[in-house]
């Protein structure tokens, strides 16, 4: 009971020390230092702190000597030990290089630097349209479709599945069939546009089907000029392959062939053309090494058109990127060549 009297009031009358011995039931004697435990003078002797002891120049230099990489005992060649150790010998085995830095074997120039251009004649401004003749060649389209990554073979066929399942197998062949129909007809419509203006007015009245494609490609028909070619047939005869050109024209001046493409997605950016660039740089080299050519071009167009009408997507390539494309196209070459 003393003890918590005592314990009240020293917490609502916070004074000092000495004035507590004061009140009346402080009278008993009782160890003076059970109360003086705040008193230094009568605390006992304070513990030496065991960290006082230490060489503190000599354990400053050991810290130092653990942390500091300056005064490490590893070297790389203890390293490498002690990964052998835990991991097991290191794996020699070669990673594969990838085709931006992989060199073609049988490498050709895009450009033929012994071809002749020889000076302009009276026919000169009429298009080409040579026949694709029917040869043991491969197309450009088979190459590409043979030497497809799986990765894209992959997605092809989930996508193929995909319509399978909301169209049914009929109506997905019903499906393609009117994708090729729209490309062919929209092709046809562009070659008239070219040929004759009133031609293409009088198809662009007539197929509705199409409308919306030759909408969607006429800002950029106003910065094509002088067509040299148009649904004309090339080859590559050191290379030995073959295709179909769209069309081949000046784009803002510079010389390019020109491959149009529908979409019902749209397709800004040029990597969402797939192999189309490969495709473009294969005809470009096709048509500097083909003599029924007397120009060679080094530019590339990619005009992918939609069929709601909305603004077409012309991705343009420059002689560097088709440079680049050109030496995929070589190594995709190969590969089928490897194959067959």
């Amino acid at each position: 009971l003393f003890r918590m009297q005592f314990l009240q009031i020293l917490s609502r009358k916070p004074r000092k020390l000495e004035t507590l011995f004061q009140i009346q039931f402080c009278q008993k004697q009782f160890p003076y230092t059970c109360l003086t435990t705040s008193a230094c003078t009568y605390s006992k002797k304070k513990k030496a702190n065991s960290y006082e002891q230490v060489d503190q120049e000599k354990y400053k230099n050991l810290v130092y000597s653990v942390t500091s990489y300056k005064t490490s005992t590893q070297t790389p060649e203890t390293i490498f030990e002690e990964d052998n150790l835990l991991y097991g010998p290191l794996d020699k085995h070669k990673h594969p290089v990838k085709d931006g830095t992989k060199t073609p074997k049988n490498w050709v120039p895009l450009i033929n630097p012994n071809k002749r251009i020889p000076p302009l004649n009276s026919d000169s401004n009429l298009p080409r349209k040579i026949m694709l003749q029917k040869t043991k060649m491969p197309s450009v389209t088979r190459i590409l479709q043979q030497t497809l990554s799986p990765q894209q073979v992959f997605y092809l066929e989930r996508w193929k599945q995909k319509m399978i399942v909301e169209l049914g197998k009929d109506g997905f062949e019903e499906y393609t069939k009117n994708l090729f129909f729209q490309g062919e007809l929209f092709h046809s419509a562009l070659e008239s546009i070219f040929l004759s203006e009133e031609m293409a007015t009088k198809d662009k009245s007539k197929n509705d089907v199409i409308s919306g494609y030759l909408s969607s490609v006429e800002h950029v028909l106003e910065d094509i000029s002088e067509v040299k070619a148009l649904e004309s047939g090339v080859h590559h005869e050191t290379l030995q392959y073959l295709g179909l050109v769209d069309c081949v024209a000046k784009y803002r001046g510079q010389l390019c062939v020109i491959d149009w493409k529908t979409s019902e997605k749209p397709k800004p950016f040029l990597k969402s053309t797939y192999d189309n660039p490969l495709q473009v740089a294969a005809y470009i080299g096709a048509i500097n090494h083909d003599a029924n050519y007397d120009f060679q071009v080094c530019c590339g167009l990619i005009v992918v058109a939609y069929k709601n009408g909305s603004p077409a997507h012309p991705h343009f390539m420059d002689p560097d990127l088709c440079s680049q494309y050109w030496n995929k196209w070589l190594l995709r070459l190969e590969e089928y060549m490897d194959r067959n």
